[in-house]
C-alpha cells in the first residue's frame, strides 16, 4: 500500500491532474462541477472523471452530490499535509523556505 505522501505526489505527477487540482484550489471549498472543471482545463467530462478517480484515491479531492451534479473540491487538509511534509526539514530549519526575497533568504546560488 502506498504511503499517503507517495499517493498524493503520484496523483499530482500527471499534467492533467495537476491542472484539475489547481483549478479546484482556485475555486476554494465550494468546489466545481465536473463539467465546469472540464471547461476550465479544456478537457471532456469523461476525461475529467477518469482523472478525478486518481485524485480521489489519493485523497487530494472530495466529492459531493448536488442534485444531478457531482461537485468536486480540493482537500485542503491533504494538500497542507503534503506541503508540510515537503518543507518539514527544509534547509535544516533555516529560513530558506520563505519566499525568495524574504528577510534572511538568499537568492538561489548566493550564500
Amino acid at each position: 500500500m502506498k504511503s499517503p505522501i507517495v499517493a498524493a505526489l503520484s496523483a499530482l505527477a500527471h499534467e492533467a491532474r495537476l491542472a484539475i487540482f489547481r483549478a479546484l484550489v482556485q475555486a476554494g471549498p465550494a468546489g466545481l462541477a465536473a463539467g465546469k472543471i472540464g471547461e476550465l482545463v479544456g478537457m471532456p467530462p469523461s476525461s475529467v472523471s477518469f482523472h478525478m478517480k486518481e485524485l480521489t484515491l489519493a485523497q487530494m479531492v472530495s466529492s459531493r452530490q448536488e442534485g444531478r451534479f457531482v461537485i468536486y473540491a480540493a482537500n485542503f487538509a491533504t494538500m497542507n499535509a503534503l506541503l508540510a511534509y515537503l518543507t518539514e526539514n527544509c534547509c535544516s530549519g533555516a529560513s530558506c523556505c520563505a519566499p525568495v526575497g524574504a528577510p534572511g533568504c538568499a537568492e538561489p546560488g548566493q550564500p
